[in-house]
């Protein structure tokens, strides 16, 4: 699990970022076999040329891309996605059926649904920021999505790879869980914040008690090693009692 060095069955690359004017890093993952490369969420609208950068150094580079899997329709893990798919166009899009809606345009972003929604409750001060935020979510390019992922899908890929609907955080949700490493790649169901697992941002998941189930659930998985999109890697084990604050019904940050 390293952004640079040996390349081994999947590789956490640690990207720079911008989030809310801070600098900050996200994590996409690649999954790297013999027969597949598979970029697991691919970062923000201009966030292609600093991906392509890390997955050079990490020995991956993007033109041995066969898919990408979207785990759900947030800007900054999907937001890259036609500016990759421009420039590879062979690269398979995988998404969950729920989501796959909202990736390709059929509906509207349930994100941008959820900030107009609650525009007309902010301060006169707060409200261009906001404007700001609806225009980043309308200027995502729609993609295609090649290929549905649903709960306990499994393939071959890095030993063995299943599919998670993590629901909650947004509807069609999902993590990839790689059995054969214990790894959970968790998408926003989990993040880290200083090395402890957390709930993503309340605010920002569209079903909160939904969220929490999907935890719960999680448990009951053999994972040595959680990959937080927001945050990087984190050895944990779920079933622990000192992890039962996750499905609680505060979330302390």
């Amino acid at each position: 699990m390293k952004s640079c060095g040996k390349i081994a069955d999947f590789i956490v690359l640690e990207v720079p970022c911008l989030r809310d004017g801070v600098a900050d890093h996200i994590y996409p993952v690649v999954l790297n076999d013999r027969h597949e490369r598979i970029l697991v969420d691919c970062g923000y609208p201009d966030s292609l040329p600093l991906l392509e950068e890390r997955a050079f150094c990490a020995g991956v580079p993007l033109d041995g891309l066969t898919a990408v899997i979207v785990t759900h329709h947030d800007y900054d893990h999907y937001g890259g996605l036609a500016a990759l798919k421009a420039k590879y166009p062979r690269v398979q899009v995988l998404a969950s059926a729920e989501e796959a809606e909202y990736i390709d345009g059929r509906k509207k972003s349930l994100r941008l649904l959820q900030a107009e929604a609650a525009f007309s409750a902010l301060r006169p001060e707060e409200r261009d920021d906001a404007i700001a935020f609806q225009r980043k979510l309308e200027a995502v390019i729609p993609v295609a999505v090649d290929r549905l992922l649903y709960d306990g899908d499994r393939f071959p890929w890095c030993k063995g790879t299943e599919i998670i609907a993590t629901p909650g955080h947004m509807p069609g949700h999902i993590s990839v869980y790689l059995r054969h490493h214990r790894t959970l790649i968790t998408g926003d169901a989990l993040i880290a914040i200083e090395g402890r697992l957390r709930i993503a941002n309340p605010q920002y998941s569209l079903d909160i008690a939904t969220a929490r189930r999907s935890i719960a659930k999680l448990a009951g998985y053999d994972i040595g090693h959680f990959v937080c999109y927001h945050g990087g890697v984190v050895e944990a084990d779920l079933s622990d009692k000192r992890h039962r604050h996750l499905t609680r019904c505060e979330n302390r940050r």
